[in-house]
């Protein structure tokens, strides 16, 4: 089994209610995004996939989000836009963007400060 990992940034603000008396001001986050990809064949070139085509991936579903008020965004309508959230999000539209037979999104965690993430974890089959 092969693992790539790739980290990306954005910046947004969000309002969590129910959480913490601070939480519940709106507030923003430099978010770390870091999604890891597994598979178990490389390609004709000896690798996984690409880099720059994961990072290619990524560049549009982070742009979605980055300089948002995230509770504002019609992806988050059904529920708080918490770093749990915005990994899975992260998760769904990479897994639904791969074009690559057999990788497939294994984790991807939301880093909303340097001490402080949440994590989104694969289940035996990969997200649909």
């Amino acid at each position: 089994m092969y693992e790539l990992k790739v980290i990306t940034r954005f910046a947004a603000a969000h309002r969590l209610t129910m959480v913490g008396a601070k939480c519940e001001n709106m507030h923003g986050h430099n978010w770390k995004i870091e999604v890891v990809l597994t598979g178990d064949r490389l390609n004709a070139a000896g690798v996984l996939m690409d880099f720059g085509d994961i990072k290619a991936l990524l560049r549009d579903i982070i742009g979605r989000l980055d300089h948002q008020f995230l509770n504002e965004l019609p992806i988050f309508a059904g529920g708080q836009p918490s770093s749990e959230r915005i990994a899975a999000f992260v998760a769904d539209q990479l897994q639904q963007a791969l074009d690559v037979p057999n990788v497939h999104v294994s984790r991807v965690s939301a880093w909303e400060s340097d001490d402080a993430c949440a994590t989104w974890v694969a289940n035996e089959s990969p997200p649909s």
